[in-house]
């Protein structure tokens, strides 16, 4: 043995066995089939042999894993995601054919491709052996309940030494400030803060409650379906507050609906748990692509919801002339009346929400960002329905548009991409 190597050898690091479950390579039930992953396979290393200072060189691209051993349940020899490390653009290839809907992968692959703090943990865990901690970020309870004892009773009750409940809750008159009083509209009265934000979060209950009517894990009459609306609720006021340039604009539900219901039905209850922090986090990071959009002031600027529009329908005039001149000049359809929607809301509202989740794989996925491959499905759908709209007058139009026809998810992705490969 070489003098100053250790005698004790490391134990081999292990992937995690979502990483090689046999739903990446089966065959999907809807008889959709991803494309067979080539060349891909790059020589497993021990760990043992590989020098610390190499394991710190790691590219922050790439996603470290740990390696597997035979006897895992569920390994082959020669699967392709059995290996060291796997390249984050591997995984937005995989990822854009679509994610299976068992295992917790949707789940584990959203979190790595939405937010670049949860690249950051799985970069560390591989090579630390670091585990979630109850006292990280992730231990957030997001605990935003309006209540009239936080911040109207800490600041009326001043430098006062002794617990409110010396006085049984009451505060005393003449402790009560003219810019705390309830009835101030001044910038810096805690109470008209109070009222602000109480009806911020009544906003964001009106709007939670009408999330996805149709499904017992959102509007059930249940415990389970209560807890998913309170943290949704949270979830959004804690949003709200953190970006008062933007705050909670109504739509931010439907947005946040898919990541949580993906996370909060996670198999591995260690992860499901943490359900609510991980939708706010991944929510913060999608959000950053499209948060203009959502600022009234910008409409008109050239990163607003308005110029976004314009992008889409420069890209129909591209594809289909014809089309784009029956809407914009025939009929008169202003894009506006169905492509807002569309485009804030991820089109969250125009598919079934199984369908949601595979074009969310496709979104978040994508090496260009969700807004060009969001433009791209979008300008698909209108070529998708162009027979109809060409025979189509104002009225018929509209309503076409703003109640989309039932399409196969997949070829509408199909087309999407076809419409790349054309530019």
């Amino acid at each position: 043995m070489p003098a100053g190597e250790s005698s004790i050898a490391k134990p081999a690091k292990r992937v995690p066995e979502w990483l090689n479950s046999p739903a990446w390579y089966t065959k999907p039930s809807h008889g959709f089939t991803p494309p067979p992953v080539e060349d891909v396979v790059q020589e497993k290393e021990a760990v043992a042999t590989t020098p610390p200072a190499a394991q710190e060189e790691i590219d922050k691209d790439e996603i470290v894993e740990e390696s597997a051993t035979k006897d895992e349940p569920g390994f082959k020899e020669d699967n392709d995601l059995s290996r060291t490390r796997i390249h984050l653009a591997e995984l937005q290839r995989l990822a854009s054919q679509g994610i299976p809907d068992v295992g917790g992968i949707r789940a584990t692959s959203w979190k790595i491709l939405t937010c670049s703090f949860f690249l950051d943990i799985c970069l560390g865990a591989a090579m630390d052996g670091m585990k979630r901690s109850p006292k990280s970020v992730h231990s957030m309870k997001l605990s935003a309940r309006v209540s009239d004892k936080s911040e109207v009773t800490r600041r009326t009750a001043g430098d006062q030494s002794g617990s409110l409940s010396s006085n049984k809750g009451f505060l005393p008159r003449h402790d009560v400030s003219h810019g705390d009083h309830p009835l101030s509209v001044g910038s810096t009265s805690v109470w008209n803060q109070f009222f602000k934000d109480t009806e911020l979060f009544e906003q964001i209950d009106r709007d939670v409650k009408r999330t996805h009517p149709d499904m017992q894990f959102f509007c059930g009459d249940n415990e389970r379906a209560h807890e998913n609306q309170e943290a949704l609720k949270r979830a959004l006021f804690i949003f709200a507050k953190l970006n008062p340039g933007i705050r909670y604009v109504q739509g931010m539900n439907e947005v946040m609906a898919p990541l949580y219901y993906v996370f909060r039905t996670d198999p591995d209850e260690s992860n499901a748990v943490h359900a609510e922090p991980d939708a706010f986090f991944c929510f913060v990071d999608l959000l950053s692509d499209f948060r203009d959009h959502f600022c009234q002031q910008l409409d008109n600027s050239a990163v607003g919801i308005r110029s976004t529009i314009s992008q889409l329908t420069n890209l129909l005039k591209m594809h289909d002339e014809e089309l784009w001149r029956h809407l914009e000049q025939v009929s008169k359809v202003n894009p506006q009346f169905y492509a807002f929607r569309w485009i804030t809301l991820l089109l969250t509202q125009e598919f079934d929400f199984a369908d949601t989740l595979r074009l969310w794989d496709s979104l978040l996925s994508n090496p260009d960002g969700p807004l060009e491959i969001l433009l791209r499905v979008c300008c698909a759908m209108l070529l998708s329905v162009r027979n109809r709209l060409l025979a189509g007058d104002f009225t018929s139009n509209l309503k076409l548009l703003q109640h989309f026809p039932r399409v196969d998810i997949h070829l509408l992705l199909k087309a999407a991409e076809e419409l790349k490969s054309s530019q």
